[in-house]
């Protein structure tokens, strides 16, 4: 089973999301994942699909080219691992304040030093107001108390409020 990440990216209008969609199922593709969003007037999304058997690369972005083409959108598309996953979250870690230059960096930088695998990430600037929002898989190993003071450090060195705590799934 061949599995493959399309993403696709252009000015935001109405008919993307139905014309990609509609060229994979087509195909006879399975959307396994997706993620899309719009910023500043620019859509991009990710889809992962499991392939009917036998289509390759070169025929699904033909195919999807075709569908969303005459959209101004381009698209890209390469086969994936299908065992992989993006991992549970671990932990969540929200950053505010006062935009700059590096805030991202520098709190990725410090996660990425200590192995942690960013799983989901969303950053805004609303005014002047910076927030990011990221989902973390920590390894095993990492301390976290002396990661969360780590990141708690780099914030204060921002100027940003910056909140790290561990996911809690209660069950009911």
């Amino acid at each position: 089973m061949t599995h493959y990440a399309v993403t696709a990216v252009g000015a935001d209008r109405p008919g993307i999301v139905a014309a990609l969609t509609g060229a994979l199922y087509e195909l006879d593709c399975n959307l396994e994942d997706v993620s899309s969003t719009i910023l500043r007037g620019t859509f991009a999304v990710t889809l992962v699909v499991r392939a009917a058997e036998g289509l390759e690369s070169g025929g699904l972005s033909r195919r999807v080219d075709e569908a969303v083409g005459a959209l101004g959108v381009s698209v890209s598309v390469r086969e994936v691992d299908s065992q992989e996953s993006r991992g549970e979250a671990t932990d969540v870690l929200i950053v505010y304040g006062s935009d700059r230059p590096g805030i991202v960096a520098r709190v990725t930088r410090l996660l990425a030093e200590r192995g942690a695998n960013i799983t989901d990430l969303s950053c805004r600037l609303t005014g002047a107001v910076y927030s990011m929002v990221a989902e973390v898989t920590l390894p095993d190993e990492v301390d976290r108390a002396a990661l969360a003071e780590e990141i708690r450090g780099v914030g204060r060195d921002l100027g940003v409020d910056v909140t790290f705590r561990p996911v809690v799934v209660e069950t009911l």
